[in-house]
């Protein structure tokens, strides 16, 4: 019995809960979600469709409850013969120990359709869980390659199981703008589709592209139905709008928001595109307006508006850019690019929300209320929170899924480059060791990236998620203490039998 990931205790205590089709679901209102969740989970495999009631009874219950005496996202499952009891600090703490409770019956709990004569026995047990860190996050490029919206709920939902609550949603690059805005068409028009696509990678020396438009975008009812489909899982919905950098599909769209005369297409290409953003108030105001819409969509505090890998050749040639630039006094074109970075800043805090930015935003002085994610390694994150940013932590050496998962790469699908096994994600430690304890809690906790060049499909998308992606979940939930890299290596080998029965495309461990 391995449960992924693992809980803060557990303890067997005896005679476990027999599942059958009498047992009933117990629950207050407030708990009535999750009640039917729970019910739906369990409902396919065992044929049971278990009632939910208000009150509870003597036996055969599953009795979900609130306590004061728990903290959010906190639990307490026990299982005895006659009832499996769940409280609770809040509707997060019991739709994850519905989560615990399907890993604690047999695995065929998890396929789609009924199975006959099995005993669907919870083992006696006294589970107290509650997270590590409050975000555990996975990012997903769609720009790059789309992915559908039933593939994204899809994710969500082995999220969920994985007891992961931030979906970073990076929506626009310089290869595709996937959403839709109602104020300016051309971004989904124009941006959303390329004509062709680069084949191999891109330091390769030929240029070899594939010749077949790609393309799509997310509509503003399709992504309202992904954020609320996301909340019903108790998982936030992060998206992200890289700029200035990274916006050649808005630039192939509205040319007015480039430095140069020359036209723009969505970029076939991989890597870093030049052709970046104006620094003009119309330019800001175009992506305030992108905000504003976007904002009415995503209810999340957190917005990302990525801030990376800009070049500054353009603004260095570009005697617009230099004239602003000397007007208000800046030396060097690093401040520019935090001067954008703090008027979004303030657009965003006047709303009530905050900038998440990549690293990078550290350059030329970060922006007041800003939330650094740390992906150059770990260093930035310290710089942040000694300066008392709070920091996702999300080093590429450790947290990127593009790269390799072997490293007999003949044997691999193409990958970005890199190694990352999943032994090094099980030993993965999100506080960095030369954090000083006192800055230690601006840490707000890690995420992992798939970043899509080579990862063109939904199962490549899998591929190169799982078991990774498990892994990972438990450096984020687990405590320290707890945490055992060798003994959740064997747990993975049985895991990915449940994530098989989930249709999941996953890479299989030796």
């Amino acid at each position: 019995m391995r449960l992924i990931p693992n809980p803060a205790s557990l303890d067997l205590v005896g005679s476990g809960f027999s599942l059958s089709s009498n047992t009933v679901i117990a629950c207050p209102p407030a708990l009535r979600a999750e009640a039917e969740m729970l019910a739906g989970w369990l409902r396919p495999a065992t044929g049971f469709s278990l009632a939910i009631v208000a009150n509870t009874r003597e036996g055969d219950v599953i009795e979900l409850g609130l306590s004061e005496n728990l903290g959010h996202e906190a639990y307490i499952l026990e299982a005895t013969p006659e009832r499996v009891s769940i409280q609770a600090g809040d509707a997060a703490g019991a739709f994850y120990a519905g989560q615990t409770l399907r890993q604690l019956l047999p695995a065929g709990v998890f396929t789609a359709q009924p199975i006959a004569k099995v005993a669907w026995m919870v083992p006696g047990v006294r589970i107290a869980d509650a997270p590590r860190f409050g975000w555990r996050g996975s990012h997903l490029d769609v720009s790059r390659h789309f992915m559908p919206v039933a593939f994204i709920k899809k994710h969500l939902d082995l999220l969920a199981l994985h007891k992961m609550n931030v979906f970073h949603w990076h929506l626009t690059d310089d290869q595709g703008w996937r959403f839709e805005v109602r104020k300016y068409p051309r971004l989904t028009e124009v941006g959303a589709w390329r004509a062709t696509t680069r084949l191999g990678h891109e330091y390769d020396k030929r240029d070899l592209f594939d010749g077949i438009p790609h393309g799509g975008f997310y509509t503003q009812a399709e992504v309202g139905e992904i954020v609320a489909y996301a909340a019903a899982r108790h998982i936030l919905v992060l998206p992200e709008f890289d700029m200035p950098g990274h916006m050649m599909a808005a630039i192939a769209a509205y040319p007015e928001l480039g430095n140069l005369d020359a036209p723009a297409e969505v970029w076939p290409h991989w890597g870093i595109s030049k052709r970046v953003l104006n620094i003009s108030e119309e330019t800001i105001a175009f992506a305030q307006d992108v905000l504003s819409e976007a904002l009415e969509l995503f209810p999340s505090k957190y917005i990302h508006l990525g801030g990376d890998e800009c070049p500054r050749d353009e603004w260095v040639e570009s005697p617009r850019m230099q004239a602003f630039m000397r007007a208000q006094g800046m030396t060097d074109e690093a401040e520019l690019q935090a001067h954008f970075m703090k008027r979004m800043d303030a657009f965003l805090s006047e709303r009530g929300r905050v900038l998440v930015g990549w690293d990078e935003i550290l350059e030329g002085g970060l922006a007041p209320n800003a939330v650094v994610m740390s992906w150059r390694g770990e260093q930035g994150g310290i710089t942040a929170a000694q300066a008392g940013h709070d920091v996702v932590m999300a080093p590429y050496h450790t947290t990127y899924f593009d790269y390799y998962q072997s490293e007999d790469r003949a044997n691999e699908p193409l990958a970005i480059g890199n190694y990352t096994s999943v032994e090094k994600v099980c030993a993965y430690e999100p506080i960095p060791a030369n954090l000083d304890p006192a800055h230690a809690g601006h840490v707000l906790g890690a995420q992992c990236q798939l970043w899509t060049e080579y990862t063109p499909t939904p199962a490549a998308a899998e591929y190169m998620l799982y078991p990774r992606l498990c892994a990972f979940a438990e450096a984020v939930w687990t405590p320290k203490a707890r945490r055992d890299a060798d003994e959740l290596l064997k747990g993975l080998k049985a895991h990915q039998h449940r994530l098989a029965l989930l249709d999941v495309a996953q890479r299989l461990m030796g």
